[in-house]
């Protein structure tokens, strides 16, 4: 079994994405298992083969504890962990050659909490690999796109997983060329910041933009439509291959 996990910003649009590979990998002969880990969410457009709400009551949470929506959603992300062996005896029932990781909508939660460090390490798998969804319709400046590239790395740090970025929702973007092109000319981003910033604002944008490229960490996302489906075979290839061949496709190859 092979597994994916799904990471990125609230509304990034990891469940759509979710729904669509289940979708393709199905019409390929393949046998898929969707695994939704967010407690907290109230609909699905798919129907989750484990689905972690029918371990985790958020409303009992709260009732039994005296504790609010958030405080609720901590506790819940927290007992995540305390319920792998099941999800693992689910899915070794299933038998399936693909399973899809929903992570929960609050990024911070699943990433940088113990619980799903602990879940990614100790789910069983032969090969395991990350999408991150840098949501497009949330780089309108090259600040944010900055900001999201360092969230990215760190979040590949704490789960050393091999990483595919992509540009999630990119059919409601306007300016999807200058986005698609976004590091194709990075010498030029500095001047982009620098007209969209100043002061500290700017010296800061710089340094992290300077260490991005230094490092070599600046990326290369494939555009993605859950909606009408672009990008999906560029997906659908870098993860065979990512997951077949263990290769590191995290960073741009220019």
């Amino acid at each position: 079994m092979y597994s994916i996990y799904q990471i990125g910003t609230a509304g990034s649009g990891k469940t759509l994405l979710t729904e669509k590979l289940i979708s393709l990998y199905n019409d390929k002969g393949n046998s898929v298992a969707s695994i939704n880990l967010d407690p907290g969410v109230k609909s699905l457009p798919y129907t989750p083969d484990v689905d972690i709400r029918e371990y985790i009551d958020i409303d009992s949470l709260m009732e039994k504890y005296q504790l609010g929506p958030n405080g609720a959603l901590i506790f819940a992300v927290d007992l995540i962990a305390t319920k792998i062996d099941e999800i693992q005896n689910s899915l070794d029932a299933m038998n399936v050659d693909y399973a899809i990781f929903d992570t929960p909508g609050q990024i911070e939660l699943f990433a940088y909490r113990n619980s799903g460090l602990y879940i990614v390490n100790n789910i069983q798998s032969e090969a395991k690999v990350s999408l991150f969804l840098f949501d497009s319709t949330l780089i309108s400046s090259y600040s944010n796109y900055v900001s999201l590239l360092f969230l990215a790395n760190s979040i590949r740090l704490k789960f050393n997983l091999p990483q595919i970025p992509v540009f999630s929702k990119f059919d409601l973007v306007e300016n999807s060329d200058v986005i698609s092109n976004i590091f194709s000319d990075p010498e030029t981003i500095g001047d982009r910041i620098e007209s969209e910033s100043s002061g500290d604002s700017y010296m800061l944008n710089r340094d992290l933009l300077t260490s991005i490229i230094t490092l070599g960490l600046e990326y290369d996302p494939i555009p993605v439509s859950s909606i009408n489906g672009d990008g999906m075979i560029d997906v659908m290839a870098t993860l065979s291959r990512t997951l077949n061949l263990g290769e590191d496709t995290t960073y741009s190859n220019d």
